[in-house]
């Protein structure tokens, strides 16, 4: 009989303001601990290098993750021109250096080439697998492997500053799966220069926004205190991407029991959506002809 995770049943988010030099699965063991809850993730990496926003689902708002990892997704980064690293970003070490520094004109030019749907090639060092093993401990290792290109959509990629000539500031937004290490590294090669990523910042994940974000020493001292457990946004916030379906009462029951409930809306025929009752998520699922075939149920 498998062992029962210590803690409490929280359910909701807690959306961190990641520091640097601490890992994505660090600040989930963290927030766990300090809200002494008993089941929690995040919705999408973070290099330790990178700062921002880190969604953390508690409880039954595990269930939503994968719709905020789906949604589209904001980073503020900088690139140093003029060397290559075998991360792609200032912890790896230098392979490649150049003496050629771009013009402004040339990466805004340049840029274009990066946005919508685009094929990229992950970093050596990431957490892609093959062949059963993930690539960074391959890296690691000292292999050099061939990592097949993935597509990615970018919604938006612009210079926003350039300091000096050696650095230059740019925002995108993306979706899922996209390595911004990646795109620094191909950036420099189009614009003949090589390039890393120095800097990095998310700025909003789906729903959630840095400005809503907590810091690492505000959940230090907040640990085990109701003031921190008064920072969770409540789990319905990681289902805004769909639209919600509010069910009638015995819809309601239905759908707890994992059968398809009527709803008292409708949405296109087939699309995925959320049902509600007296303002709670109950299902996640299908809407076909009046009712919601659930995928996933909240158990509250």
């Amino acid at each position: 009989m498998a062992r029962r995770r210590k803690g409490q049943d929280i359910d909701g988010w807690l959306v961190v303001d990641k520091p640097a030099g601490v890992t994505s699965t660090a600040v989930v063991n963290k927030v766990r601990w300090a809200l002494d809850a008993r089941k929690a993730g995040h919705a999408g990496t973070l290099d330790p290098l990178a700062t921002g926003v880190l969604a953390v689902a508690l409880g039954e708002a595990t269930k939503t993750v994968p719709h905020v990892t789906d949604a589209l997704k904001c980073y503020r980064f900088t690139v140093r021109f003029g060397a290559a690293t075998n991360t792609d970003d200032a912890e790896g070490e230098v392979i490649e250096t150049s003496a050629t520094r771009p013009e402004d004109a040339d990466i805004i030019a340049a840029l274009a080439a990066f946005r919508g749907e685009i094929m990229q090639v992950p970093p050596q060092f990431s957490a892609v697998k093959i062949d059963g093993q993930r690539a960074y401990a391959l890296a690691r290792a000292g292999e050099q492997t061939e990592l097949a290109a993935r597509p990615l959509w970018v919604e938006s990629l612009d210079l926003v500053a350039r300091p000096d000539p050696d650095h230059a500031e740019l925002e995108m937004v993306c979706g899922k799966g996209g390595y911004v290490r990646s795109i620094a590294r191909d950036l420099g090669r189009a614009l003949g220069c090589l390039g890393h990523v120095v800097a990095l910042r998310r700025l909003w994940s789906g729903p959630f926004e840095v400005e809503d974000g907590v810091d690492w020493e505000t959940i230090e001292a907040e640990a085990r205190s109701p003031a921190l457990a008064a920072r969770l946004l409540p789990l319905e916030v990681g289902l805004a991407e769909l639209p919600e379906l509010p069910a009638t009462a015995e819809g309601a029951a239905r759908l707890r029991a994992g059968a398809p409930g009527a709803v008292r809306t409708g949405t296109d025929y087939g699309a995925e959506a959320w049902a509600s009752f007296e303002g709670r998520a109950v299902a996640v699922g299908r809407y076909m002809a009046g009712e919601l075939h659930p995928g996933r149920v909240f158990n509250r």
